[in-house]
């Protein structure tokens, strides 16, 4: 029996993946609650595609329909706490999803008038309404996501009532309840960019991975994964990074990214020899890694572009670099820590044939390459782009009965497409509640002049500031809500300050990726912990220095654009070419190895140092770091330090 086998037969290594995030875990339903629910999620999604795709409607009703079916469902879905019923829906949970239902169709149905009455003269009835749905966000976010993110929108909108109570420059002229209520459920509000970009580009991206995850190509990726990495030194480590940069590019979700490989990637690890901690931590900082990695990203992605104000294909050019240099250092430092520990591969007998699984299940790439035809050569939206791969789906599974799609798995995808939205989906309705009282009270200009205020005006202060805000914020929150929050409050302060908005966005969407990472709440990292049997904060640590390129690019490609893909080719390649000796280096520093030896303290200086100087784009810089790699070269033979083993010197790489 293979190891693939093996793993895959070993029901102890099934992890629940409701059970590794912030939120309750969702109901075991069956009969007829459990029907009612597919039945909704199914005209959730097939409405989503419809009007996206055939029969364009008013922003208005797809942002509230789209808001209030995830109210419904979160409510017929989860309970309200752990220790809620899991078997049955309760009354006031049927209620609960009955005044969402109420409130959603008052809007619809007011939509005219409302229009022109919400925020500035609202009647009794808009306020009932406006309340319930502010109050109703809250709940199916700290049901989805947990608790920090509504006890900060909590704090937001007492700051909006109470904030001419304030000394200073966070002080404003204040706002009665009325007022308050109604704009929260306005286009700038709720309904603002989060939610538009969950409703149009987002939700359709989910639906696709659903579809696509359908098809068996996770196991592909694994399989493809496998057989490329596999054999070579410690080569389930190199799997788990190749597959994990190649579903979270699909997924978009950290947490799910980790369970879906982790569970089969990180037992391997363990079983060649990689500690319990550094197997999780390497999975951890894998799958976070999907969420920066072209050509889908996260889905904070897709509301970067409406908010920097580019096409989807701009931030996709933008994010090749980056993502090249964090898979790169990442899958060095793995490589070193076999060496370190004298690991070597699978064998051959226990591995894919690369060529085998691309003439059995390559086929299930085609969507993929469809999607980034359709956006790329085509030129056309996310929206169409995301639809075309979800029919592309469609008619390649067909080609074989085994991954052939008859109606009910059809309906079974646009089911499990619209649950999965369901967290996005509360989590950027309550930024948008946080974004609402930063422009009904402009406290957001005021944030900015706080941060400059704060840094003396000194850029690498304020970018400082801005990680560790990016960092705390996205604490146990979604990368999605972290990201729109920093970018609405600190991103307008590092452009004022004159950097390039897309650097800026991108600066604080990379911080809010590695949230999941960075303790003290790191889910990706917990994720792994648990699959592994290692000690979470053990492995958030490691997961943080085998990730540390991705905390240093961010501060480099704010001051050389060329690594944003910006400026002329010469300048683009030399950059990358450079930076890419640079991860090299920073890898070899923070694993203590460097060329076939161990590396001592100065040494390992020394290639730090280096590191930074040829990942920061400039002659100069550049120059700085070949010479100091020079000398580092020098000191491995003029200080004694340990040979390595001349057997695991000649094991393929």
């Amino acid at each position: 029996m293979s190891k693939r086998q093996e793993m895959d037969s070993q029901g102890d290594t099934v992890i629940d993946e409701a059970k590794l995030e912030e939120g309750n875990v969702k109901r075991e339903l069956g009969g007829f609650s459990r029907k009612l629910i597919t039945a909704i999620a199914i005209f959730m999604s097939a409405f989503h595609i419809w009007v996206l795709g055939f029969y364009p409607v008013t922003p208005w009703i797809l942002y509230t329909l789209h808001l209030g079916l995830a109210g419904v469902l979160v409510f017929f879905l989860y309970p309200m706490s752990n220790k809620g019923l899991r078997n049955t829906i309760p009354l006031w949970d049927i209620c609960l999803a009955l005044l969402m239902a109420a409130a959603t169709g008052y809007f619809i149905l007011e939509m005219d008038e409302l229009i022109y009455r919400i925020g500035v003269a609202p009647t009794a009835w808009d306020l009932a309404a406006s309340a319930i749905i502010v109050i109703l966000v809250l709940e199916i976010t700290r049901r989805t996501t947990g608790m920090i993110l509504p006890v900060l929108a909590i704090i937001f909108i007492l700051y909006a009532r109470y904030g001419s109570n304030l000394p200073g420059i966070l002080g404003h002229r204040g706002y009665n309840w009325d007022r308050i209520l109604s704009y929260l459920t306005s286009l700038d509000a709720i309904y603002s960019v989060p939610i538009g970009a969950s409703a149009s580009f987002v939700f359709l991206f989910i639906l696709f991975s659903s579809f696509l995850n359908a098809t068996g190509a996770s196991k592909f990726f694994i399989d493809f994964a496998l057989g490329v990495a596999g054999g070579t030194r410690g080569g389930p480590a190199k799997t788990a990074i190749i597959s994990s940069a190649l579903f979270g590019s699909v997924s978009g979700n950290s947490v799910a990214n980790v369970v879906s490989t982790g569970v089969f990637t990180i037992p391997l690890m363990k079983n060649i020899g990689y500690s319990p901690r550094f197997a999780a931590a390497v999975e951890a900082v894998s799958s976070t890694g999907g969420q920066i990695m072209p050509p889908i990203l996260g889905s904070a992605a897709f509301i970067m572009a409406q908010l920097v104000g580019v096409s989807y294909l701009e931030i996709v050019i933008a994010s090749i670099i980056p993502a090249l240099l964090y898979f790169l250092t990442v899958y060095i430092m793995v490589d070193l820590e076999a060496v370190k520990l004298g690991l070597r591969g699978l064998p051959k007998s226990e591995l894919p044939v690369v060529k085998q699984v691309l003439v059995k299940d390559g086929y299930l790439v085609i969507p993929l390459l469809v999607l980034i035809f359709v956006m790329t050569i085509m030129k056309a939206s996310p929206i169409k782009a995301a639809i075309w791969a979800i029919a592309s789906t469609l008619i390649v599974t067909a080609w074989k009965k085994a991954t052939r799609m008859g109606l009910s798995r059809i309906l079974d995808c646009l089911a499990k497409g619209a649950e999965s939205a369901l967290g996005m989906i509360a989590a950027c309705a309550t930024a948008g509640i946080i974004i609402g009282v930063l422009n009904l009270t402009g406290t957001g200009l005021k944030f900015a002049g706080l941060v400059i205020s704060l840094s003396g005006d000194i850029l690498p202060i304020a970018l400082i500031l801005t990680m560790l805000a990016t960092s705390v914020l996205g604490m146990g929150l979604p990368t999605t809500a972290a990201y729109l929050i920093t970018a609405a409050v600190v991103a307008p302060a590092l452009v004022q300050m004159g950097v390039s908005t897309l650097s800026a966005h991108m600066f604080v969407f990379y911080y809010a990726c590695l949230s999941a990472i960075t303790p003290p709440v790191a889910l990706a990292a917990y994720a792994g912990a648990g699959i592994a049997k290692a000690k979470p904060m053990l492995v958030g640590i490691t997961a943080v220095k085998l990730g540390l390129v991705a905390f240093i690019v961010p501060f480099m490609f704010v001051y050389g654009p060329s690594l944003l893909w910006q400026g002329s080719i010469w300048t683009i390649l030399t950059s990358t070419m450079t930076a890419v000796i640079g991860s090299i280096a920073l890898g070899s520093a923070l694993q203590g190895w460097f060329w076939g030896r161990k590396a001592n303290a100065l040494s390992r200086i020394i290639l730090g140092i280096a590191a930074i100087a040829l990942i920061k784009p400039g002659i100069l810089s550049d120059l700085i770091g070949i010479g100091l790699i020079g000398f580092a070269f020098l000191l491995r033979y003029v200080i004694f330090s340990e040979k390595v083993d001349d057997s695991l010197s000649s094991t393929k790489f």
